[in-house]
């Protein structure tokens, strides 16, 4: 018998890159900034979103580029929307996402008080990408955001660390491997699975009461791998994979976040759980 789930597979790929193309999302209007509403800090919660979205890059990623399709994809329905470029390095520009993971919880927690005092919400939704999906787990944990957020969204988060496709376990046999990673970009050091940071934030369980907690993973992730260790444990939280609700949707890493309107949707599902709408193929032309 033919493998024709592999023969469709690129069928798959050009139908549901098309589809996002042709789908509304609103970057076509504008770029991140006051222009678009999203950064905005004259913005209100309405009554039907009543909190606002704080978007939480990954690694390597910034404030901007990683959220320019989904940032508009949200302000598009009404929401108030914000992102912060966090973990910086000294002489690195554009790059972020590097420093220690502990240090860019407390820019989160900074960021998310900033926002609420704008806004005059009591609490503000979460939604991060890779490490932003896990590095809030920190400022809620040992910050005190638990009485802050409502909701964590993660969009392939690395929330037990990350063997990169089992690269990291080679790491034994390079002397001085591990400690120039530690010195020169701790924030990827904290990522290894087993580090001292993730055996910390996963010490007494994933999660903290009164907060809502959901993960959408790709089986297809390169990057945080196994790709299921991204899943949480604990109440109030939902793990979903993607190709459970679209098999044809075959996102990696990154293109999750960036490009994925299945994702995307399963996302807004999150946010407003008392209007969720099946999230399926066709979600892709919402």
């Amino acid at each position: 018998m033919l493998p024709w789930r592999r023969l469709l597979r690129p069928l798959a790929v050009l139908t549901l890159a098309a589809a996002a193309l042709v789908a509304p999302t609103g970057a076509a209007q504008a770029a991140s900034g006051p222009s678009s509403g999203w950064n905005d800090w004259s913005c209100k919660p309405s009554a039907a979103h009543p909190r606002p979205v704080v978007l939480v890059h990954g690694t390597f990623g910034n404030s901007v580029d990683n959220w320019l399709g989904f940032a508009p994809y949200l302000v598009h329905r009404g929401y108030c929307v914000y992102s912060l470029d966090y973990g910086q390095l000294p002489g690195v520009p554009f790059f972020n996402g590097l420093g220690p993971i502990d240090k860019s919880a407390a820019q989160l927690d900074t960021f998310v008080d900033r926002v609420l005092a704008s806004t005059g919400a009591a609490k503000a939704d979460l939604v991060g990408h890779s490490q932003g999906g896990m590095m809030p787990r920190n400022y809620l944990k040992f910050l005190g955001g638990g009485a802050k957020v409502n909701a964590l969204v993660g969009l392939a988060p690395d929330n037990h660390g990350t063997t990169l496709s089992g690269l990291t376990k080679l790491l034994p046999y390079f002397p001085g491997a591990e400690d120039l990673i530690s010195t020169a970009t701790p924030g990827l050091a904290d990522q290894i699975a087993g580090s001292a940071f993730q055996n910390k934030l996963n010490a007494g369980g994933d999660t903290v009461p009164g907060v809502k907690y959901t993960v959408i993973a790709t089986r297809y992730d390169e990057v945080v791998t196994p790709y299921r260790t991204q899943f949480l444990d604990g109440p109030d939280v939902r793990n979903v994979l993607l190709q459970d609700l679209c098999p044809l949707d075959i996102s990696e890493h990154v293109t999750i976040g960036l490009t994925d309107r299945i994702a995307w949707h399963e996302a807004l599902n999150a946010l407003d759980p008392a209007h969720a709408e099946r999230t399926t193929c066709a979600s892709v032309f919402d």
